[in-house]
């Protein structure tokens, strides 16, 4: 028995002098790594594949130490390719400045050297979101992103737009709204929902580790699904890296990037903060925003939402100005090639909680009425037949260069003063608690949900000024890409004869030497007039989108 204490007791003093042998080698390794990284003479990180377990690796400098993010998802658009950084919490954001676009053969045996170019454009300022712009890769090339300061991330997984569930979001319903590419439904039509399934998971290549959930309806780019309770029941997977998409029966899963990240307030308030909003889909209109906002503000519009379509002017300059104005704008990138139908659905879910009255429009359209009424004033006026219209149908009339060789310098309200006699389509102001769970529109109208209804705007109250063909520097960029869905780009020879298209032109970008005296049939000054009597500075004789612009520039 006295031998058996012995031995414990010596088994113990030797587990004891291990142990502390480990520790203190321990100390001294760490000591020794944390001499190595932060007081060598050169540190070159190394940042891993996004499949594993990011480690993000600290750069050094003589600046304090940041933390370099890792490549999310890859999305390779016709025309450049979106490269969605995530960022450690508490990071420094890169900008255009500090990074470059890196493409290297996706053969390893290849000769073929790396290339390395400038991004096109950095959006976002989210940790969790930010979207390098690239140009498009060169064929037999993948992508990724350099450090100026040294060092690249390694490429994630790769996305081709022509297939791809690319947003998500859970309605206050409880169902899942997702955006999908790929499907090639019909125009205003409801599709058969049985040959569809919604699925969620983190890696859609393991089907064993998926929640399956019914597809409750599928129109155009839009899916309502009914969201598993297990996601429902627990919120932090909501805001977690889980995907939502959608399993084309015996076809196979989409490749999806949208995480659900949106649920608004269940319920409805009595009252909505704003009467009027205006919704809208642009790419490098920044030049003109001031005034179509400004303008707008004056006549009872109260928030503006700004669906940027890779934009790569000064538009976060311009917005940041008009909101230093006391404007409530807000901007959403929306990198979504040929997609407005679902932009303005989706903008319809997020201005529901907080606006009566959405206004979907172009920032060329102006509205106007010849009665010099408000907005508050003309929705009253046009929805007193009954508490059920949903949604004003206002008529368009297209002007043109009115005689003009360059773009007015008072703006588009004051410089073009001639249009075509017969108005062109409509746009709509609709309340988006009205609109059909589907959320089916074609731009110039939604589909509205049973029991409501529409009227159309009488055009002694209400029109919209729709400045289409201006100058021919401005038109031009028209033929760059329409933005609607089901609206053939300008260079194809597809729907020659559309509306949308200029009569005459055929698609290819060259002014005709008529051009600044075509389409005017009726001259018409009442907007003009009325912004020059109503808003021009007395003292100055500036408008206020021009007073604006120029102390932006410091004028």
């Amino acid at each position: 028995m006295k031998d058996r204490r012995k031995r414990d007791v010596v088994s113990w003093n030797r587990f004891f002098w291990c142990t502390l042998f480990l520790v203190f080698s321990c100390v001294l390794f760490s000591a020794f790594t944390f001499r190595f990284f932060f007081f060598g003479e050169k540190f070159h990180p190394e940042i891993v594949s996004t499949w594993r377990t990011p480690t993000m690796e600290a750069l050094s400098g003589d600046s304090a130490v940041v933390t370099a993010p890792s490549i999310r998802e890859t999305v390779i658009l016709p025309d450049q390719v979106l490269v969605f950084l995530k960022y450690p919490p508490s990071s420094r954001l890169f900008t255009k400045e500090d990074l470059l676009c890196v493409y290297f053969p996706a053969n390893k045996s290849s000769s073929q050297s790396q290339r390395r170019l400038p991004p096109n454009h950095i959006d976002g300022k989210d940790v969790d979101d930010q979207i390098v712009r690239c140009p498009l890769i060169p064929h037999g090339y993948s992508v990724s992103i350099a450090l100026k300061s040294g060092g690249y991330i390694h490429p994630g997984p790769t996305h081709r737009w022509d297939s791809l569930v690319y947003e998500a979001l859970i309605d206050r319903d409880n169902t899942t709204v997702v955006f999908v590419k790929g499907l090639n439904l019909r125009p205003e039509k409801l599709s058969n929902a049985s040959r569809f399934e919604c699925v969620y998971g983190w890696d859609f290549r393991r089907p064993k580790f998926l929640l399956r959930s019914q597809v409750i309806s599928m129109a155009q780019e839009i899916v309502r699904c009914k969201t598993p309770l297990s996601i429902l029941g627990t919120p932090q997977m909501v805001n977690s890296s889980i995907k939502a998409s959608i399993r084309v029966k015996g076809r196979g899963t989409l490749h999806s990037i949208a995480r659900p990240g949106f649920r608004p307030h269940p319920g409805t308030p009595e009252r909505k903060p704003h009467e009027m909003c205006i919704c809208t889909m642009l790419r490098n209109q920044a030049r003109f925003l001031r005034e179509w906002v400004m303008y707008h503000a004056q006549i009872g519009v109260q928030s503006w939402y700004i669906y940027d379509n890779n934009s790569d002017d000064d538009i976060e300059d311009v917005m940041e100005s008009l909101v230093n104005a006391g404007l409530n704008i807000s901007r959403r990138v929306w990198p979504w090639i040929k997609t407005q139908e679902a932009g303005f659905a989706h903008c319809a879910l997020r201005a529901r909680e907080s606006c009566e009255w959405v206004g979907f429009i172009d920032v060329d359209e102006y509205f106007y009425s010849p009665l010099g009424l408000s907005l508050h004033d003309v929705i009253s006026n046009q929805s007193d037949s009954g508490n059920d219209v949903a949604e004003i149908r206002t008529s368009c009339y297209s002007f043109g260069p009115s005689g003009l060789k360059h773009a007015p310098p008072q703006g588009v309200t004051a410089g073009y003063t001639c249009r075509l006699g017969a108005p062109e389509r409509h746009k709509s102001i609709v309340k988006p608690e009205a609109l059909n769970s589907s959320l089916i529109n074609v731009v110039h109208h939604f589909h509205l949900s049973e029991g409501s209804r529409y009227v159309n705007a009488d055009r002694g109250v209400l029109v919209i000024n729709h400045y289409k063909y201006q100058v021919w520097e401005v038109f031009k960029e028209k033929f760059y890409r329409r933005v609607a869905t089901y609206v053939t780009d300008w260079q194809n020879e597809q729907n020659v004869g559309s509306k949308d298209r200029a009569p005459g032109l055929g698609t290819r970008a060259v002014e005709p030497p008529d051009w600044s005296s075509k389409f005017c049939e009726v001259t018409d000054t009442g907007l003009r007039d009325l912004v020059l009597h109503k808003f021009m500075d007395p003292l100055t004789s500036h408008l206020p989108w021009e007073e604006l612009g120029r102390r932006g520039h410091g004028n």
